[in-house]
């Protein structure tokens, strides 16, 4: 009979997720990760497997417990939800005080040119984000809220660019005025 685990895994995992998230990928030693978790070597890895497993873990964790897609969905006018929606990336990225950023971004920028399967679920995730807003700006469009001259597409390839580049710019100088012009001159975009 197999010896049960004396520690419970989910605990773990977030533990794990939020040092990756301070710190990234390559900051974070096996040292780091036995200190942080409070387990031994062995029983992290007999149950994550090794750090870059740890580190899917935790990332698809991280996009599990982001819902950021729904407030896109909701029915009634589509403008309003997608200024409300750019509005409350700004307003999550002012109130980051450790300036962790967004861990999808962190992946992107670390390293996932260079590791296949983590571009993948990159790229997933902001696909899933793009067709949100296109969805919502489809809508938009069809309601008569953004001329009919307007492509949703390229609008929402745009609006998802805007926000990657608010989470970097986010991380390294989250200025309040420049990230708020830039939704405003985005929100102009949209509309004209």
């Amino acid at each position: 009979m197999g010896r049960s685990k004396e520690f419970d895994p989910e605990v773990a995992l977030d533990r794990a997720l939020d040092l990756f998230w301070e710190r990234g990928y390559e900051a974070t030693s096996m040292a780091d990760l036995v200190e942080r978790l409070g387990l031994a070597r062995a029983s992290i890895y007999g149950t994550f497997g090794g750090k870059r497993e740890l580190y899917i873990k935790a990332l698809e964790r991280y996009l599990a417990r982001r819902n950021v897609v729904e407030p896109l969905a909701q029915p009634g006018p589509a403008v309003p939800a997608v200024r409300a929606f750019l509005d409350a990336y700004v307003a999550e990225i002012l109130a980051d005080e450790l300036r962790r950023g967004c861990m999808v971004v962190n992946t992107a920028v670390e390293f996932a040119s260079r590791d296949a399967e983590l571009s993948r679920r990159v790229t997933a995730s902001w696909a899933e984000l793009e067709t949100a807003l296109a969805a919502a700006l489809v809508r938009a469009r069809a309601q008569g809220e953004i001329p009919a001259s307007k492509d949703p597409y390229a609008l929402a390839r745009f609006l998802l660019v805007l926000l990657q580049g608010l989470r970097v710019l986010g991380r390294a100088d989250p200025e309040p005025r420049r990230l708020r012009d830039a939704v405003e001159q985005a929100m102009i975009a949209v509309q004209i």
